[in-house]
This record gives structure tokens, sequence and C-alpha cells, in this order.
């Protein structure tokens, strides 16, 4: 590694009366992964949209490969070479990569499709990745899409390159995926800077770690000398036990009954195929499976929001088949759903924090004018809970960061009394502390007696929390295992149909 790609000093960022980032100094040098941890609100994402031109700061300085810059727009920075990738793509559904990869590109006036694909493909072979230019952006997989987002900052010239939360909707192969091409990027003497929440990532990929709490930097230190819990107590500023509970508790033996559900996706075929379980009350069910699996749309037709093909969903006596969310909550069944998408499924991003908590129940409202009154009140109950970080209860739920955002989205859900929870990933974005209050949470609607569904990416986390996994392979369920009797490797071989 060489001198500094990037680098700050004391450079600081407020926005009305929460300051985010004090007097931050960090450095990234050529050739190096580095990845930038803290709690969710902690400052990371305002940082890097300081060095990628999107918000300027309010005192102090960038440097950019030792020359003082000043970032004004991504134009600015894109100009200098740095390009950030957000959590949440910017993309054109409606058209191919190629087309987004280059759009907005000041090239030649003669400059045709041939010489772009040829360009792009040369990026392709000098990183390794693998994408179809002509792939229309909607027939994309979200690791597709996340490679049109690397490429078009690569394509503008970038060789600093910020990413956002890159793993928190890809699948644990796809992730690993990402990080070859991040390791040929810094053979190829590009300077990344990761943020992510995944310790074992961390661990994995980068050179050397910075931590941040409470919109400071606490300590830059290298890999070889630390470990997840000692990054873990950087970031929360005390000790912290990483262990998750288990409780015993009395079942209500298979209230949640899947016989032969069946699901077919758009193009109809089976994406779901004949899967039969039940899950009971006071019971975690795990579902672990590589992406694609089946996972989304299990959940998706176990809530009422895409149609069954065959099979029969049932609690207790009561038939949930072709039933829509409200049908199901008019049978009496109260069944909340965490989705992975929080905020194309979950959330209303251009709504406030007390308008999305009255989507589920504003319909209930008796006479023409809504009452504020209980959502307020949960609003800041949540906050307080779930420590979440935002300017305020009115403030716009799509100007949190991705973390803040799913907060919000669980909190609702586990705030109502219920008989049912299908939650997938509910942890994605979280850091350590809040994810560990979340699996309180469901521990809590455990004892409730609660028939709890967990879609999970962390075998660890699977294997620690639930009390039996089931697991999926290409739409079916391969089988279902007692994580107390089984090893983590063996249940890796049946995720991959082994």
């Amino acid at each position: 590694m060489s001198a500094s790609a990037i680098r700050t000093e004391g450079i600081s960022k407020g926005f009305g009366d929460v300051l985010a980032n004090r007097n931050v100094c960090f450095d990234v040098f050529w050739g190096e992964i580095h990845a930038l941890l803290g709690e969710n609100g902690a400052g990371k994402s305002t940082l890097m949209n300081m060095l990628s031109g999107i918000y300027a700061p309010e005192s102090g300085c960038i440097f950019v490969d030792g020359n003082l810059a000043e970032l004004k727009s991504p134009k600015d920075a894109i100009a200098l070479g740095i390009g950030m990738v957000q959590q949440h793509f910017k993309l054109v559904e409606v058209m191919s990569a190629a087309e987004n990869i280059t759009a907005g590109q000041q090239e030649p006036f003669f400059a045709n499709k041939k010489q772009r694909r040829e360009k792009i493909e040369a990026l392709c072979a000098q990183y390794g990745f693998s994408i179809a230019p002509d792939k229309l952006v909607h027939d994309m997989s979200v690791a597709e899409k996340q490679t049109v987002e690397i490429l078009k900052v690569l394509y503008r010239g970038a060789r600093i390159l910020i990413l956002d939360e890159p793993t928190a909707v890809l699948s644990p192969q796809e992730s690993d995926r990402l990080f070859e091409v991040l390791a040929n990027m810094k053979k190829n003497g590009c300077a990344v800077i990761l943020i992510t929440h995944k310790l074992s990532e961390v661990m994995a990929a980068a050179d050397r770690i910075t931590v941040i709490r409470r919109g400071e930097t606490v300590e830059t230190v290298d890999k070889a000398g630390t470990n997840a819990h000692a990054l873990t107590e950087l970031m929360m500023g005390r000790a912290v036990s990483l262990e998750i509970d288990r409780p015993a508790c009395e079942q209500k033996t298979d209230v949640f009954k899947i016989r032969g559900l069946t699901v077919k996706n758009a193009e109809g075929v089976k994406a779901l195929n004949d899967v039969t379980f039940s899950v009971s009350g006071g019971e975690i069910f795990g579902i672990a499976g590589v992406g694609g699996s089946g996972q989304k749309e299990f959940c998706e037709a176990v809530a009422g929001l895409v149609p069954v093909h065959s099979g029969d969903i049932v609690y207790e006596d009561s038939s949930l088949t072709h039933c829509t969310p409200r049908e199901i909550l008019k049978k009496g069944v109260s069944m909340s759903f965490i989705p992975e998408d929080r905020l194309g499924m979950g959330l209303v991003g251009s709504m406030n924090m007390v308008d999305n908590l009255m989507l589920k129940d504003y319909q209930n409202t008796k006479g023409p004018f809504l009452n504020r009154k209980i959502p307020t009140a949960l609003a800041l109950k949540l906050i307080d809970k779930l420590a979440i970080s935002t300017p305020g209860i009115k403030t716009p739920i799509r100007q949190l960061s991705g973390g803040n955002i799913q907060k919000v989205l669980v909190g609702r859900e586990l705030s109502e009394e219920l008989h049912v929870l299908v939650t997938a990933y509910p942890v994605r974005g979280l850091d350590v502390n809040t994810a560990y209050t979340i699996y309180d949470m469901l521990n809590a609607q455990k004892k409730k007696g609660v028939a709890v569904i967990f879609v999970g990416e962390d075998l660890d986390v699977l294997m620690e929390l639930c009390d039996r996994i089931g697991v999926f392979y290409a739409g079916k369920l391969a089988g279902i295992v007692d994580p107390r009797e089984v090893t983590k490797e063996q249940v890796g071989l049946m995720m991959t149909g082994m």
C-alpha cells in the first residue's frame, strides 16, 4: 500500500440540531479495502456522502491523492475518481445494463454502441464482473443490479470506490462473488471503502477498519490486530455479548400448517413446489436456503400477497389460502410480515414515520379524520426502544439511513398482538446492538406463544436462534433439522441440494 488515496481532517456536518459528524479524521490507502464500522445513525453514510460530493462539510478538509479537494457535487467527485454505490439502487428499470452504465456520459458524438460495449467488456474482464450488456434491469437479480451500479462508476473513471452496505440484499454466494471482485480492484490499485455491519465480512475482506461512534472517529485498526468482540466494543463503547438466547417455551403444537404449497412466478414456473411443514405456537421456525430457493415466494404467499397455485395454508381451524392480508385479519388471525424489500414493499419512502405506522389500520378509523395520537406515541416509543436516529417523527422515511428504515419497519410489525409472525431478513443493514435487540423481540413473541417464521441468511444466527430449521433448495423443502443436533456444514450441504 502507498500514499493516501483519500483523507479527511476534522470534517463536521450537521442537520438542524443533529450533528451527524464531528471532527472526523479518516484516510484510505491506494490498493486497500478499508471497512467503516458504526451503529445505525453513527454518521457513516453522511461521511461517505461528503466524500462523494452529495453533501458539503461545514468545516474541515478533504484531500484526494494528497491534494486539497473541493467537492461541491457528485460531478466534482467523479472528476477526481471517486464513485459511490448507494445502498438503494438508482437504475432505470426499462433500460438495459449498457444503457444505464453509459447514461449521461460526455462521449464523442460518433461514439457507437460497439465502442461502449467494448469498454464495458474491458472493465468486466479487468475486475472479474459477469453481466449481459443488453439485459433489461427489470429482468435482473439484485446481484446483477449491483454489478451495473458498480460498473456505472467504474465506466466514469472511478478509482476510489465507496460501497454502502453492498451485501445487505445479497445471498452468501453472491456476497462471496462480490468480494472476489473487490479483491481484484485492490490488486489493480483501487481504493475501496466498505460500509457494513457484518463483522464476519470485515474480518474476511478488509485490510484496515475505522470505527465511528456518535459521529466521531474512535479508532482505526489493522485487521490482523483485532477481532469481532474488540470491534463490537469499539462500536458500542462497552462490552457486548455476541451470544443469542434461545429460551425454552411451552409450545402449542402445529398451530400454523403449510400443506403442499405450490406457487408459480410471473413466467408460470414453479418457484415453490409442494412444500409441507407445521409451526408450533411458541416456536421460532427458521428457513435457510441460497438466494432464489423460494423463500420470497413462500413468505409472500403465506402473507396473502401472491396467489397460491395449489396447497393449503391453515391457522388452527381457519383456512388462509387465497386470502388477502385484510381478509386474514377479518378471520381473526393477526399476522405480521416483515418483507426483505423494506422500501418497495414494507414502507412508503415519501411518508413520515407516523404515517407509515398508520398504514396497517388506518381503514379502521371511524369518521372522516385520522387519529394520529396513537401512532405518534408509538413512533416516540420506537425511537427510544430501537435507538432510531431521525431528525423527527415528521421526517420522510427515505431520508433516514437504511438501518433506521429497517428499524421502523420491524418496530411497526412487532408492536401488535400477534398469532403469526413471518419475517424475511429482519436484521439486514442493522448494527450488532440493534440486531440483538431484534432477536430479543423475536424471543419475546415466542414466549407469548406466537408462531414465528424466520427467514435468514446468516447460518450462525439461524443455528443459535431457531428451534427448528427448514432448508429450501430449488423451491422445495430439502428437510427439517434440529440445529442442536446438526452442524452448520451439514445445513450448508442441504442448501446446495447434497
